[in-house]
C-alpha cells in the first residue's frame, strides 16, 4: 500500500502538529508515507531524518495564485505529478474539493478526507485528531515528535555548553501583534543569567535582524547565539539540547516543544485553544485579564504579557 498525505497549511506550527497523525498512517500501513506540502511548511527539513517519511513532495501554491499547481492548468498539473507516483491511498487532512478531484484525476481508488465544504469552524487539533482515530480506528495522541538521527544529536551536543542552561528564546512572530518586548526579553534574559548562568540561542528569521541586533548589543550579548542563519534541519539537533523555550507563539515554539523541551509560550494575539493546548510540555502565558478561551485572535494583549509570570514559569521549569 503506498500511500499519500496532504496538508494543506501554511505555517511550519501547522506541519508539527500533524506529525503524530503521519506517524500512526505510517505504523497503520507498516510503511514509510509520502506528504504532499506547502515549502514554508519547511517540511523538507523536518522531516529529513524521519523514517515515517519517505518522501515530501512540494504543494507549489502562492498567495498571489503564481504557483505552478494554482490555477485550472496547476490543478491537472498537480494531478499528473500525483499519478506519476501511482499512490494507492490518500489521507487529505482538509475539506476541499479540490484535493479530491485531484486525486480522483490521478487515479488514487482509496481516499480519505475531512467532510466536503466544511472548513468554517474546523479546530485544527480536534478536527485531525477525530479524522485520523475514525480512519485508523484507534485512540491517537495530539502529542508530536520530531524525529532526528542520534548522530546529529550528539553532534551538536559536543559543541553546546555543559555548564550553563541554553535557552531557546523565540524573539520572532508572523506579526508585531504576536510578538512581546523585545526590551521584555532583555530583562528576562538578565534575570535568568544571575540565577542560572546561560548561552541563550536566539530563533528567529532573517527579517528579524533588527531584534537580533539589540539583544547582541544589550549587556547581555555575549551570552547569546543566533540561529537565524541556518536551516532548519540545522537548528533542530541544536534545539535539542537545551533545557528550555521560551518565547512568541512562533513555529520555534512548536519545534521545540515537538523535540520535548520544557516550552514556556507567550500568546497574546492568536488562539490559545488551538496551537497551545496539545502538547502536555507546552506552558501558556496569556494576556493579564484574559482567559485561554478569550485569548485568540485579535486579543492585541502584548503589553498584558505580566514579566513575573514570565520569568516565574521559567524559574520554575528551570529549577526542575
Amino acid at each position: 500500500m503506498k500511500v499519500l498525505i496532504i496538508i494543506n497549511k501554511v505555517g511550519l506550527g501547522d506541519c508539527i502538529i500533524h506529525i503524530n497523525y503521519i506517524h500512526e498512517i505510517s505504523k497503520k500501513y507498516g510503511k514509510p508515507v509520502s506528504i504532499l506540502a506547502k515549502e514554508n511548511t519547511r517540511a523538507k527539513s523536518l522531516f529529513l531524518d524521519d523514517p515515517h517519511i519517505n518522501e515530501v513532495i512540494t504543494l507549489d501554491r502562492l498567495n498571489n495564485n503564481a504557483g505552478s499547481h494554482d490555477g485550472l492548468n496547476g490543478f491537472f498539473k498537480l494531478a499528473r505529478d500525483i499519478k506519476d507516483k501511482k499512490f494507492d491511498k490518500v489521507f487529505i487532512f482538509n475539506s476541499s474539493i479540490r484535493y479530491f478531484l485531484i486525486c480522483k484525476f490521478a487515479g488514487i481508488k482509496k481516499i480519505a478526507q475531512y467532510p466536503l465544504f466544511k472548513k468554517k469552524g474546523q479546530h485544527i487539533i480536534n478536527t485531525a485528531k477525530i479524522f485520523t482515530e475514525n480512519e485508523l480506528n484507534k485512540i491517537v495522541s495530539t502529542q508530536p515528535k520530531i524525529l532526528i538521527s542520534k548522530e546529529k544529536k550528539l553532534k551538536a551536543g559536543k559543541d553546546i555548553s555543559q555548564n550553563h542552561k541554553n535557552i531557546v528564546l523565540g524573539v520572532s512572530a508572523s506579526g508585531p501583534t504576536k510578538r512581546w518586548g523585545i526590551k521584555n526579553f532583555i530583562k528576562l534574559i538578565e534575570k535568568i543569567n544571575e540565577k542560572y548562568p546561560s548561552k541563550f540561542y536566539l530563533a528567529a528569521g532573517k527579517n528579524d535582524q533588527r531584534l537580533i541586533d539589540e539583544i547582541f548589543n544589550s549587556n547581555i550579548g555575549s551570552n547569546c547565539i543566533s540561529l537565524s542563519n541556518l536551516e532548519i534541519n540545522k537548528i533542530l539537533p541544536i534545539i535539542a539540547n537545551c533545557d528550555l523555550y521560551c518565547g512568541n507563539d512562533t513555529g520555534f515554539m512548536h519545534i521545540s516543544a515537538a523535540l520535548n523541551l520544557k516550552t514556556v509560550a507567550l500568546f497574546m494575539d492568536s488562539p490559545v485553544l488551538a496551537y497551545g493546548k496539545y502538547s502536555e510540555n507546552i506552558n501558556v502565558i496569556i494576556p493579564e485579564g484574559e482567559t485561554e478561551e478569550t485569548t485568540t485572535h485579535n486579543t492585541l494583549g502584548a503589553n498584558k504579557i505580566s514579566f513575573d509570570r514570565v520569568y516565574d514559569k521559567c524559574n520554575e521549569l528551570l529549577s526542575n
